[in-house]
């Protein structure tokens, strides 16, 4: 195993499992940006869509990524290894300076991921259900956000990680065959994007 591994979560987890794991969630991810980007211009949509977060993740991976190898050649990482895996940011930053701060900017990041991927989510499926309607009525919206919320819940009561481990390999292997519709949509995207120059 690379790295001195026992086993092949990163070998496995983090290269073609992740490229079918954003294939399959970029019908929902799509049709959010194309709904929130509506009016908005191609120079407008690259630099907002691809640009900025691009740049952000650059520097999150760096800043957290450099960290975590610091810690690693330093030899201070028994605490991190040791804790549970929701608590291993907290471990990480719990040495460096201000780790009340920043592990309260850390929960409050948490929290607006979840609360924009729920809403995010109740949104398209609100719009899937109403056959592709925006003006669809609150309650409908509502309706999903909650029915989410009880199906996350209870996965997370009742399965553990096992279900959620399943659920996970469900989505990826459905979603997989999506890679033909999305390498013709690139190609219909630069015809009609030609074609607009052109015109």
């Amino acid at each position: 195993m690379p790295f001195g591994r026992e086993d092949a979560n990163f070998s496995q987890g983090w290269t073609a499992f992740y490229w079918a794991w954003w294939i399959s969630w970029s019908p929902f991810v799509g049709m959010f940006i194309a709904r929130v980007s509506r009016g908005r211009t191609v120079r407008e949509f690259i630099f907002c869509v691809i640009v900025i977060p691009t740049i952000v993740c650059v520097f999150w991976m760096g800043v957290f990524g450099g960290t975590a190898i610091s810690q690693v050649v330093a030899d201070a990482t028994a605490p991190v290894k040791d804790a549970a895996l929701e608590l291993k940011l907290f471990e990480m930053l719990k040495p460096l300076p201000l780790a009340s701060i920043t592990s309260f900017i850390g929960i409050v990041l948490v929290l607006v991921f979840f609360v924009t991927s729920s809403d995010s989510g109740s949104l398209v499926i609100d719009t899937i259900t109403a056959g592709g309607k925006t003006d669809a009525p609150v309650s409908q919206r509502v309706f999903w956000c909650t029915f989410e919320g009880i199906v996350a819940a209870t996965l997370l009561l009742v399965g553990g990680s096992g279900a959620l481990t399943a659920l996970q390999a469900m989505a990826v292997s459905t979603g997989f065959p999506f890679t033909i519709v999305l390498l013709a949509m690139c190609v219909s995207l630069l015809i009609g994007l030609s074609q607009a120059r052109k015109a």
